[in-house]
């Protein structure tokens, strides 16, 4: 999936300013980093990616569409098409990991048979196969974030996001989730992740997307 903002802006009701005038061009395949400092305008930018939020002005191109061409009804068929992975995991606790996985393809009306094929295809991917019938609190930080990667990746998504998805883990466990990405990433999936882990994205040699105060004030290339 290819992304282009062009000189996009989001300004909240209260007058906060959260995006200015941000532009980058993310090809189809590629893998990125987003930084910056707490509160720069990360988790705001996948927002307007996802449609959770609509920008203020400028525009989002993706695939060929503009975001803000696009109708309410399309939402649903846009975010079935990226994977989204938050720091807190977003588990639900009365479930299964199976049935945490499953949860996308549930919600979209998957054939029952086809679901059971692809949770597993998505557990075994993450290393967690063997694991579906246990419940996520049985189990550690970095197994439960990587529950949270296998239900991003179960629809197959063309691209994946990702929020601060190491801020809990230990330098070991964020090492292994990043590298889960860059195997997405290896397969042909646009993956932009969010991060205040500076030493760690300069060892994935990446492009960076350094934000401050709602403005990309660098964009380094690949590392």
């Amino acid at each position: 999936m290819e992304i282009e903002f062009q000189r996009v802006g989001k300004k909240y009701e209260t007058g906060q300013e959260a995006l200015s005038q941000v532009s980058f061009h993310l090809q189809q395949g590629e893998m990125a980093f987003l930084t910056g400092h707490s509160g720069a305008g990360k988790s705001t930018l996948l927002k307007l990616i996802m449609m959770i939020e609509r920008q203020s002005h400028g525009k989002i191109i993706i695939d060929g569409e503009d975001l803000l061409s696009l109708s309410r009804k399309y939402i649903p068929f846009h975010r079935r098409k990226v994977g989204v992975v938050f720091q807190n995991h977003q588990l639900l606790f009365d479930r299964s990991v199976f049935h945490n996985v499953a949860l996308p393809l549930q919600v979209s009306g998957a054939d029952p048979q086809h679901v059971a094929k692809r949770v597993r295809a998505a557990l075994d991917k993450v290393g967690l196969l063997g694991k579906e019938k246990y419940n996520p609190m049985a189990l550690s930080g970095g197994e439960q974030q990587r529950i949270g990667i296998a239900r991003a990746v179960v629809n197959k998504p063309q691209l994946l996001l990702a929020d601060e998805p190491t801020g809990n883990l230990d330098p070991r466990l964020s090492a292994e989730i990043m590298n889960l990405f860059q195997e997405f990433n290896r397969v042909g999936v646009t993956v932009l992740v969010a991060s205040h882990d500076l030493s760690l994205i300069a060892r994935m040699h990446h492009r960076v997307l350094t934000l401050n105060q709602g403005r990309i004030v660098n964009d380094g290339g690949f590392s």
